[in-house]
């Protein structure tokens, strides 16, 4: 199981990269394993701004659809196009190029409540 130190996670099985006031969002590669074969990804929320918590998009798997969460409140600023065509990239590479929204944060103490690596892993029981 790959789970980077370098990032930050939820318990809804998002990954967070903080990069100054912008976070990039994706599915972990834990949530990926679980859905198995991603077919689709949806996010109409770009340019919106949602609080922490709210759903800002779904990932269509062959036998399900998962809400996504927004880890962290602020404008979502960018959506993956590639995932449009690749929806699949989200399985192979979910820590790099199937990474999904970058986010603009409000509020940048909220980023203190995400979880640790460590914390992910004691999470998920891997």
């Amino acid at each position: 199981m790959n789970i980077p130190a370098n990032l930050k996670y939820t318990k809804d099985h998002e990954w967070v990269s903080i990069d100054g006031d912008v976070a990039t969002v994706g599915i972990t590669d834990f949530a990926q394993r679980e859905l198995g074969d991603i077919v689709y990804v949806e996010v109409e929320t770009l340019d919106q701004t949602l609080d922490k918590d709210e759903v800002f998009g779904t990932v269509e798997a062959v036998k399900t659809v998962s809400d996504l969460f927004l880890p962290l409140s602020g404008e979502i600023i960018e959506f993956n196009d590639d995932l449009e065509s690749n929806p699949e990239t989200v399985n192979s590479d979910p820590y790099g190029a199937g990474w999904m929204v970058k986010v603009k944060i409000a509020n940048p103490a909220e980023v203190s409540e995400l979880l640790s690596s460590e914390d992910y892993t004691a999470l998920i029981g891997a």
